[in-house]
């Protein structure tokens, strides 16, 4: 622990420092100006070390840089701002001292010095400073967890596929670093491939958890069961497990899980509750994918209902969680029907571009409040 005090006064310092040796503490550094304060932290260092100040007694009237402002310094370089600051000062003018609380200072002492109130304000600081290093400690533990969990919940989607007859490819935008929007993909043999986009309910840390446990049950359902009313069917089955009646949260989510056939050149699918999605058949007719049951979870029993289209040359799928849906809403503008109007132009770079930019300026893609996730398919 170290005390930092500064003061261009050298009776000041003196006084203090023998206050500070009675009182036990004797890690402590006396500086006779702001300057020479800056020089101890390196603030103008281009490469600056983490100090081991936990306090800092800082006089308010100095020459060239009073306190007020070199706390206001201070305050802007992120590894010192938390440093208590204490002004000692011989100003009893309220306005100054409330200038100086406003620039950062925990706390002031008037002097003549009394030792009881300096000591006493030292603890508070200390106190002070140990509780934010704690925290920031709990802060860093946090994030390291939260990146660790994003890999995680990353490692969990599809890579694309790019074949001659098929490509299928995904943006995911997450509005924190964990999301509940999941897609997953499956080759069930050699003409068919299962494909599951969804939205968990909320978004962060409960809604990712809820959708990494329902990813690993997906992948299960998608091999053990090649009919859609079958798979979202298992996945409400292990829904229902998570939702005890004992529970205050009642999770669910929405879905839409489809398998198209390369080689019959079907397209079945069942719609949980999900924004429609939109098939381009024949580079002709738009075909909003809406069938199917309640969003899953809901109830322990749903009633599901399947459909399939057909194409003769081609067909283009676009799928998309109500984030994208609601970025692209205005007030000029319905986000539903211009989602519609995008799937209609051909996806003729899909290979190299972003399934988002097909359907979303730039400037929508970034600091929504909501997942975002939008899947292409396109099968010939």
């Amino acid at each position: 622990m170290t005390i930092l005090i500064v003061d261009d006064n050298q009776v000041n310092l003196f006084v203090i420092e023998k206050i500070l040796k009675k009182a036990g503490y004797h890690d402590y550094t006396s500086l006779t100006s702001a300057q020479q304060m800056f020089d101890y932290l390196q603030i103008d260092s281009a490469n600056p070390k983490e100090t081991n100040v936990d306090i800092i007694l800082l006089d308010i009237m100095m020459p060239d840089v009073d306190g007020i402002e070199a706390c206001r310094r201070l305050q802007t370089i992120p590894h010192l701002k938390d440093i208590p600051v204490i002004f000692v000062t011989a100003l009893e003018d309220s306005n100054k001292v409330a200038e100086a609380l406003d620039a950062g200072g925990i706390d002031y002492i008037l002097k003549p010095i009394n030792k009881v109130d300096l000591l006493a304000r030292i603890r508070v600081g200390l106190r002070l400073k140990y509780e934010k290093d704690w925290h920031r400690m709990q802060d860093e533990k946090m994030a390291r967890e939260l990146d660790l969990s994003m890999q995680v919940q990353s490692s969990l989607l599809s890579e694309p596929i790019t074949l001659d007859n098929l490509v299928i490819k995904a943006s995911y935008f997450p509005a924190n670093k964990l999301a509940g929007d999941m897609y997953y993909w499956h080759r069930i043999d050699d003409r068919r491939y299962g494909v599951i986009l969804l939205d968990m309910m909320g978004h962060g840390i409960t809604a990712s958890l809820v959708c990494m446990f329902i990813s690993s049950v997906l992948r299960d359902a998608i091999r053990t069961h090649t009919n859609p009313e079958e798979v979202i069917k298992e996945l409400n089955r292990w829904m229902s497990i998570l939702n005890k009646e004992e529970n205050q949260v009642h999770y669910y989510f929405t879905a839409i899980y489809l398998i198209i056939d390369t080689l019959d050149k079907t397209l079945e699918y069942v719609n949980a509750g999900h924004p429609p999605g939109f098939a381009l058949i024949d580079n002709d007719e738009v075909i909003p994918l809406s069938t199917g049951s309640c969003p899953v979870g809901f109830f322990n029993e749903m009633k599901i209902e399947k459909a399939t289209l057909t194409y003769q040359d081609d067909i283009q799928i676009l799928l998309f969680t109500d984030g994208v849906m609601e970025a692209l809403d205005t007030s000029d503008a319905d986000g539903l029907v211009q989602l519609s109007k995008a799937v209609s132009k051909k996806w003729l770079t899909c290979r190299e571009d972003a399934p988002i930019d097909f359907v979303m300026p730039k400037h929508l893609q970034i600091d929504q409040p909501d997942d975002m996730c939008v899947v292409m398919i396109q099968a010939n």
